[in-house]
């Protein structure tokens, strides 16, 4: 593994880390924050799972985590969107390819040999920190934001017992009906739609929901609504009676002026879940 970087950060250390991954056969860039606790011993580990065309630079740089994070004594992990390399297929579009991983395991040509973030993000990737860093593997929680809302509900919904919380902001929550995920999933997965259930939040919610809380925040004034589709994630959590918050923020857009806004709230719902 190779230290790219590594910032002073709230008495903790905000570092950014590259390593050859298995899972998606090729080199991985995650950012970590340590909270100043780490130096005593592992902490605490919330993960943020990053949406269409962000890096892990996106939400280490905007979404100001790292300061309620600290106070809290708390780790956060931000990994990479997609794999990434000239190796790595592409597409023209924003919403395919590098940038646009969807957090599943591609089974189709030309994304199945490097498109596997579900397994990156659930299997490799703790593991290594585990081994790396002061970080206690048995205090996980989970946040994203758009298509990293997606993959955190979905991800924490498909391993029961992992993780104490998850929260998203404004995630893809009904993927299946969407165009935001009804290219991608037939792209990655193919055209049988059985196999895309898994990674659709709402059809999750509907059928084994999380044994845990849930917080959902999304904008009132989000320019992508008909895309994100939060009325179907909120019927679902209502009719399973759901322990967890959904709220529509009155004004506020898909942005991470969005996201910064309502932060610290998530650290804190993720901190009381972990016994902090």
């Amino acid at each position: 593994m190779e230290t790219v970087s590594e910032n002073r950060c709230f008495g903790g250390v905000q570092g950014v880390y590259r390593h050859a991954s298995d899972a998606c056969a090729c080199d991985m860039t995650f950012g970590l924050f340590l909270p100043p606790q780490a130096k005593d011993g592992p902490v605490p580990v919330l993960w943020y799972l990053s949406g269409l065309t962000c890096t892990h630079e996106n939400a280490m740089t905007k979404a100001a985590a790292q300061g309620f994070a600290a106070d809290a004594g708390m780790a956060v992990v931000f990994p990479d969107t997609s794999p990434r390399g000239d190796a790595v297929a592409d597409d023209d579009a924003y919403d395919l390819g590098k940038g646009a991983g969807f957090y599943v395991n591609a089974t189709q040509e030309p994304w199945a040999p490097h498109f596997r973030m579900w397994d990156y993000v659930a299997d490799e990737l703790p593991a290594l920190l585990g081994k790396e860093f002061a970080i206690d593997l048995g205090r996980q929680a989970i946040t994203g934001h758009s298509m990293g809302g997606h993959g955190a509900l979905t991800i924490a919904m498909a391993h029961p017992g992992r993780f104490a919380s998850v929260s998203a902001f404004a995630p893809i929550a009904n993927p299946s009906q969407s165009d935001w995920g009804r290219k991608q999933l037939s792209a990655y997965l193919g055209n049988d739609e059985s196999t895309w259930s898994k990674h659709d939040a709402t059809v999750q919610m509907q059928e084994v929901g999380f044994d845990g809380p849930v917080l959902v925040d999304q904008g009132g004034s989000d320019q992508f609504l008909e895309l994100l589709k939060p009325e179907a994630l909120s019927h679902a959590m209502a009719a399973r009676r759901q322990d967890g918050v959904f709220r529509m923020q009155k004004g506020y857009d898909h942005s991470y002026f969005f996201v910064s806004t309502f932060i610290p709230d998530h650290i804190a719902f993720h901190a009381d879940a972990l016994g902090l």
